[in-house]
């Protein structure tokens, strides 16, 4: 008699205000992801072109919360996974965004539709209904939700992002020494 199956865990990803360099990352993992493949299934994730996240095991989240959506996908995210992994420097700081944090918004908005050169130069700032509200400033998500565990990095490397996923997939601690970490 054969064993019986073991089931595989189900692992969600998604994206806020970033750069989508850290799904490259993962996507870096190149062959392993076969491997990967025999212990988890996809829910929502590029790789897959799901839109909308079910009941998960694990979720990969990157980047930051710049705009009202971005609160509302992140509370969604968190509510449908057991774990919940902030990959990136934008997930774990605000990142390359936050950058903005320091001008007040109208003076951007100002600057970017109004004042400054190119071709919305004399533009109105836009304000229709259907676009997200920008926050005052970008906010990294353990601001608004719990999160269990960090990948550092701008973006983590594939190693860093593997070892976390196989530690977890082990039932251990996700551990990166320093070899797996860098900022470049």
């Amino acid at each position: 008699m054969d064993a019986p199956a073991t089931s595989k865990l189900r692992v969600a990803t998604t994206s806020l205000a970033g750069c989508f360099g850290c799904h490259m990352s993962f996507l870096d993992i190149d062959e392993r992801l076969f491997e990967l493949l025999q212990h988890i299934e996809f829910d929502r994730s590029p790789l897959t072109d799901i839109k909308a996240v079910g009941e998960c095991d694990i979720g990969l989240i990157e980047g930051g919360l710049c705009n009202a959506e971005n609160v509302h996908v992140l509370r969604e995210f968190r509510r449908h996974c057991k774990v919940l992994v902030a990959v990136g420097a934008c997930a774990i700081n605000g990142g390359l965004p936050a950058q903005r944090n320091p001008i007040p918004l109208s003076t951007i908005l100002q600057e970017v539709y109004r004042t400054g050169p190119g071709l919305s130069n004399g533009g109105m700032i836009p304000d229709d209904p259907e676009l997200p509200l920008p926050l005052n400033k970008v906010h990294p998500i353990h601001e608004v939700v719990k999160v269990d565990y960090f990948i550092p990095g701008c973006p983590p490397s594939s190693d860093a992002i593997w070892q976390v996923l196989t530690d977890l997939l082990a039932g251990r601690e996700p551990a990166l020494g320093h070899g797996l970490l860098h900022y470049d």
